[in-house]
């Protein structure tokens, strides 16, 4: 069993709530009537199929994409209100890897917020950048383009532009995708270290082999919310079975790690 945290704040309102939320395109739902509470202090795995709309659920609750319905709500406020509190690392996809910038540079635009737009960025800002980079094993690497970097290690330092902010809660798009194996282990430490200051993350996720050594709770998602909660309870073989649609071979492999984190 992990350790308990230690409360990151003593406020009452869940890090994340979302309240009926509806999320289409070109007036398709793509994921509709969505209620989920997160839980203070846990690692939680949003699993789901491809196009189940597990991006679309961060990306609207941050407000990067419009909702058709629902409300969000950040420790009780708007996100516009507690945005300092949140840190999002985004799915390497997104990001435009020929932008002229090194590794420290995009770790400083994790402080844009505390050192304030058009100012400049003091000898103290960029010490807590590379401390930062420091943190996922890339202190190294602070002042090499971000473009010449590996895809592992430029997830590493997009974990630490998030880690700089000293968020209370962060999301992650589908963080391990595309890394090494000691990059996953670096995150998962990372992530383990959050859950110990009492700090939550919401990560996407696709391998279930993981779900149960990674994760506290685990968010089951196939455009609706399928179920939700810790994942000795949750990630069973039937709930798969409703999220996935029945598609054997991933199910068998989801089995052998739930029978393996039972046993």
């Amino acid at each position: 069993m992990p350790p308990e945290p230690i409360a990151a704040d003593a406020s009452p309102a869940p890090p994340l709530s979302i309240h009926d939320m509806t999320v289409a395109y070109q007036r398709k739902p793509v994921i509709w009537d969505i209620d989920y509470l997160a839980p203070r202090g846990k690692l939680v795995a949003i699993v789901g199929p491809n196009g189940a709309g597990k991006s679309t659920l961060i990306n609207a609750a941050l407000e990067l994409i419009p909702r058709a319905s629902g409300r969000v709500r950040f420790f009780g406020e708007a996100y516009r209100r507690q945005r300092h509190r949140v840190g999002y690392v985004p799915q390497r996809e997104s990001v435009d890897w020929d932008f002229p910038v090194n590794a420290l540079d995009v770790v400083v635009m994790g402080l844009y917020r505390k050192i304030g737009w058009c100012l400049p960025v003091l000898r103290r800002h960029r010490k807590a950048a590379l401390v930062a980079l420091e943190r996922v094993g890339m202190a190294d690497y602070a002042h090499r383009q971000i473009r010449r970097l590996s895809g592992g290690q430029q997830q590493r330092v997009f974990l630490a532009r998030a880690l700089v902010q000293d968020a209370d809660l962060y999301l992650m798009d589908e963080p391990f995708t595309g890394v090494d194996a000691a990059t996953e282990r670096a995150i998962v430490e990372i992530l383990r270290e959050l859950r110990s200051q009492g700090k939550t993350a919401l990560v996407v996720h696709h391998d279930l082999q993981t779900v149960t050594e990674y994760f506290d709770e685990v968010m089951l998602l196939n455009m609706r919310l399928v179920a939700t909660g810790p994942v000795d309870e949750v990630f069973t073989t039937e709930n798969l079975r409703k999220t996935y649609g029945g598609r054997l071979m991933l199910l068998d492999h989801a089995g052998h790690a739930i029978a393996k984190g039972g046993s």
